[in-house]
């Protein structure tokens, strides 16, 4: 008996072995033998990826980078939308080939996951009148300023305070803070750059600017997810700094994020 338990075991850890092997390999082939990929994505960020009412298809920045460069690689891809929190799961589990979702590498992700390169660097900005004053960090100082609840931008309007002391008020809607700042109820919003690139492109009475200070973080560099040892990375990374030479990265941040609103 136990040795019928143990050709059990040792055939178990053979078949894991096997599948542990080809975790990395795109199984999935059209008509043709061509490849296909499996994005993983949470299609509810925009202007990265969100679904389009109109066709219901996710559409987004992330998603016209993904398409580029999987066709510069030969293959077809697949784009699969699910909860945020369980890509990286789903990534260990080899249901999806690689994440694209406006992930930030971080020292937890880094143990469970490859990186690229960084694609995309958001930045935390601030958001003024056309004609204030205020244009620098420092600026805030005694103003009134408008942060979202529960967002980062609120623990970076705490951080800053703590060195140019300012009224910080946290309201639910970005477009709500707005439109109290047009009321002069506020002096100054601080939000990201890809939700005010939204107004400033619809209003010539706004203005932003990126927060530069060194006692804090402003920006979220932006990364690929692939599985452990995947040699997707460096083939990735490669059409990356192709996108980065030749334009094409510039093209899509135009058309989905420095025009987003619009």
């Amino acid at each position: 008996m136990k040795k019928i338990v143990l050709i059990l075991m040792m055939a178990s850890l053979f078949v894991l072995a096997a599948c542990g092997a080809n975790a990395n390999a795109p199984t999935k082939k059209d008509d043709n033998g061509k490849k296909t990929l499996v994005m993983g994505t949470s299609a509810d960020y925009p202007p990265f990826e969100s679904v389009d009412t109109k066709t219901n298809k996710i559409v987004g920045f992330d998603i016209d980078v993904a398409n580029y460069i999987t066709k510069k690689l030969g293959y077809n891809l697949e784009v699969k939308d699910q909860k945020f929190g369980g890509l990286i799961a789903a990534l260990n589990q080899d249901s999806i080939d690689f994440v694209m979702s406006g992930m930030v590498k971080n020292e937890e992700r880094a143990k469970q996951v490859d990186f690229s390169d960084v694609y995309y660097t958001s930045h935390q900005v601030i958001l003024v009148p056309k004609d204030s004053k205020i244009k620098t960090a420092a600026d805030l100082k005694g103003k009134k300023v408008g942060v979202q609840i529960g967002s980062t931008q609120a623990t970076l309007a705490e951080d800053l305070s703590k060195k140019y002391p300012m009224d910080i008020e946290q309201w639910d809607k970005v477009n709500e803070m707005v439109e109290a700042m047009a009321g002069n109820k506020l002096d100054a919003i601080v939000t990201v750059d890809t939700v005010a690139f939204g107004y400033t492109n619809d209003s010539d009475r706004l203005a932003q600017f990126n927060i530069k200070d060194d006692s804090v973080v402003t920006g979220d560099p932006m990364s690929i997810a692939f599985p452990k040892g995947s040699k997707l990375t460096a083939e990735f990374n490669k059409e990356l700094k192709k996108m980065e030479e030749n334009g094409e990265l510039d093209k899509f941040v135009k058309k989905w994020i420095e025009t987003s609103g619009k």
